[in-house]
């Protein structure tokens, strides 16, 4: 069980916004998006947003040993997207455990809501493939960007 100093609500946090435009590679056989791209989409979105907070998941792996993987992943598709839509990946933490990142997720075509995800990443030791504690440096940079 996690207290308030391991856990922290981001329901008024910013949403960090991905763009991306819907390829024909992208979509099905009746032209909408293939449901398992969405996935692909928010993977995207959850790295750049690591990345535009200022963390690099190869260093944490060559220098700490620590990797993030899924662990769970629940969504809700709403509508579909076609070839060419320009859409928006919005992306943010909703709690910092101690050894795990909990995002929620939601695709967007202009203020029409497609898609959205509930996705937990943990955090694991790259030898033993075991939960490992967020180390306090990462904790420190990822809570940064975490609002209160």
């Amino acid at each position: 069980m996690q207290n308030s100093s391991q856990s922290r609500s981001a329901a008024s946090a910013p949403d960090f916004p991905w763009a991306l435009r819907v390829y024909y590679e992208d979509t099905d056989a009746a032209g909408m998006v293939y449901y398992a791209n969405y996935l692909r989409f928010c993977e995207r979105a959850r790295t750049e947003w690591l990345r535009a907070a200022g963390f690099s998941q190869q260093r944490m792996a060559a220098e700490q040993g620590l990797a993030f993987v899924v662990r769970s992943f629940q969504a809700e598709y709403r509508r579909p997207a076609v070839l060419d839509d320009s859409l928006l990946v919005l992306t943010r933490i909703e709690r910092l455990g101690r050894a795990s990142i909990e995002f929620a997720q939601r695709i967007v075509r202009g203020d029409e809501l497609l898609f959205e995800a509930s996705v937990s990443v943990a955090c694991i030791g790259t030898t033993h493939h075991k939960p490992t504690a967020l180390p306090a440096e990462v904790r420190a940079q990822l809570s940064a960007h975490v609002a209160a």
